[in-house]
Formats: structure tokens, C-alpha cells, sequence
């Protein structure tokens, strides 16, 4: 169940009041593992380093394209990226040790950023009208180490179609051209809104997303309250109305080891360019410090804390 925000509030205000010292500036590396080219990882990353370079000289900064959020909290674990996006659904099985992780993963959260929506998208004027006409058909669930098919898998058990799909695992911009071309009949994708990849696979291809209402509440009630029952908004993709399906939120997560001074700078940064970063995607516009702070079930990063601790006393 997710913490409330009032509880969650009131253990990073109450754990410890050293908000007013000064925090040192951030040196070293900044690795941030993003996911797919036409996702919103991609983007967002790539303004984030941007960021970091305009504001800390002493920080060198490269951005790590990968499957997404199983592979970026490997990398964070690994040491190969000091930083990465990660659905809560997938952060919460690291935390737990469960599949795809085989023993549990030592990361904390900097910040709660967005929502991902999982869009099921088909060719517009094929015989796919809903899930249960995915039986028998090339479906694209996303990169192998992606939580596009963590999630993708979940939905398809819940609907009964398990072993009933002939199953492909591309990234977003395979998927959308593989579409295109007639190479598969559907693509699961886990993303802000709008995905470029999405955005441009419109733009020429008629395509169209699968409600999945049908199966919103049997997976909430399968595997627990941090997906929530939302709709794609028509005037995103300029739809003809809006879809139903599920979204889960977006953490910056980092290793428990990090230093006390990147976590706080890096999460400053954050809200102190984010300006500059919904100039770089839409999501953007979707931080505050509000709900930020709702990481649940992975713990703030103390000096994450400490910046919340500063801005909220």
C-alpha cells in the first residue's frame, strides 16, 4: 500500500534538522542511465545532464542509454551509472529481492518525477479491438530489461494470455517501425506522455490504443496499489477520445553509498532547472516538491532529505 502524504512528510521533516548547514558542491562523475531513443528517459536524461554541466564544473556527466529500468537499477547497483530512472513498480521488486533481482538491491530514491502510462498500440484499421484479441499475435513487450515488460507480462497473466501470444522483445522505435511495417500486430509501451517514438509512428501510420479497463483492477488487486486506473487524455496523440489503462510513478533512484553532496545537489537541481527541463520534455512540468517526496517502498537518499528538510521548514 502506498505511504500516505501527510506520513511520508513527516518522516523527512522529522528525521533530523541539519537542513541549514552548507552542503559542499558535487564533484566526480554523473552517470545517468536513461532508457530507449523516442522514450522519455532519453530526453529527460539528456536535460538533466545538460543541467549538471551548466552548473557544476567539478561534475562530469555522460548519459547511458539502456533497456530501461531493470537494466539502469543494475547499472546503479554495479556501479556503471551513479544515477537512473526506475518505474516503482520495478524499484519495489529490487527492494524486495524478487524477480527479475535475485536478492535485494541496495537503492534509495531522490525523487518521485512522473507517471507512466502503458499504452498497448495497433494498427487503426486491423482486426485487434481489444486484449483478448491479442491471442495468437506478434506482440512486441518491450526490451528485455525494460519495466515495459515487467508491466507488459503482468497485464497479459492477468488477462489470461500468458502463453497465448507470440512474444518479441524490441525497444519503443523498433516496435513503432516494426509496426508500421506489418512485422508485429501490437507494441506495449511504458511512458510519459507523449512519447516521441508514439508521437511520430502517428504522424505516418494510422495506429490507435487498446482500452485496458478490462484489466486495470484485477491488476491493482494482483500486484498492489502503486499502479493506479487512469486514462490516456484524447488530445495527447489527438485521439478520438480518451483510453483507459494503468499508470505507475517515475523515481530517480541512486545507490545507498552515494555521497551526501551529490544527492542533495542533484535533487536541487532538479527543481531549481526544472524550467528548463519541461522545455525539454512536457514530464517536466509534473515535479513538486509536494509529491516528490512519495517514493514509497524505496527510502529518500539523506541528502535528498536534507534538501526537502531546507525548502519545507
Amino acid at each position: 500500500m502506498r505511504r500516505s502524504f501527510g506520513m511520508v512528510l513527516a518522516i523527512v521533516l522529522v528525521t533530523g534538522c541539519q537542513g541549514s548547514e552548507v552542503i559542499s558542491a558535487p564533484e566526480g562523475p554523473m552517470r545517468i542511465g536513461t532508457g530507449n531513443a523516442g522514450g522519455v528517459y532519453a530526453v529527460y536524461g539528456e536535460g538533466m545532464a545538460e543541467a549538471v554541466r551548466e552548473n557544476f564544473s567539478r561534475v562530469t556527466t555522460e548519459v547511458v542509454a539502456s533497456d530501461g529500468s531493470v537494466e539502469n537499477i543494475t547499472m546503479v547497483t554495479s556501479g556503471k551509472v551513479e544515477v537512473g530512472f526506475a518505474l516503482a513498480d520495478v524499484a519495489a521488486d529490487a527492494v524486495a529481492g524478487r524477480p527479475p533481482f535475485t536478492e535485494p538491491q541496495p537503492i534509495v530514491a531522490l525523487a518521485n518525477l512522473y507517471e507512466n502510462y502503458v499504452q498497448l498500440v495497433v494498427r487503426d484499421h486491423g482486426s485487434i479491438k481489444s486484449l483478448q484479441d491479442l491471442a495468437g499475435r506478434r506482440i512486441s513487450v518491450g526490451s528485455r530489461a525494460s519495466g515495459t515488460a515487467v508491466v507488459a507480462e503482468r497485464i497479459l497473466n492477468v488477462a489470461g494470455l500468458g502463453d497465448d501470444v507470440i512474444r518479441r522483445h524490441l525497444d519503443i522505435k523498433v516496435s513503432a517501425r516494426a509496426l508500421a511495417e506489418n512485422e508485429i500486430d501490437a507494441f506495449f509501451w511504458s511512458g510519459g506522455l507523449p512519447s516521441d517514438a508514439i508521437t511520430q509512428l502517428m504522424h505516418d501510420t494510422d495506429v490507435r490504443l487498446i482500452d485496458l479497463k478490462q484489466v486495470a483492477q484485477p491488476l491493482i488487486r494482483a500486484h498492489g496499489e502503486l499502479y493506479t486506473e487512469t486514462t490516456v487524455p484524447a488530445s495527447v496523440y489527438g485521439l478520438s477520445s480518451a483510453v483507459t489503462t494503468v499508470s505507475v510513478p517515475n523515481y530517480l533512484v541512486v545507490g545507498r553509498d552515494m555521497p551526501l553532496t551529490k544527492a542533495y545537489w542533484l535533487t536541487r537541481l532538479l527543481f531549481d532547472e526544472q524550467q528548463k527541463l519541461a522545455q525539454t520534455h512536457p514530464e517536466g512540468h509534473h515535479l513538486d516538491q509536494w509529491t516528490a517526496v512519495r517514493t514509497y517502498p524505496l527510502e529518500l537518499h539523506e541528502g535528498a532529505a536534507r534538501w526537502y528538510r531546507s525548502v519545507h521548514r
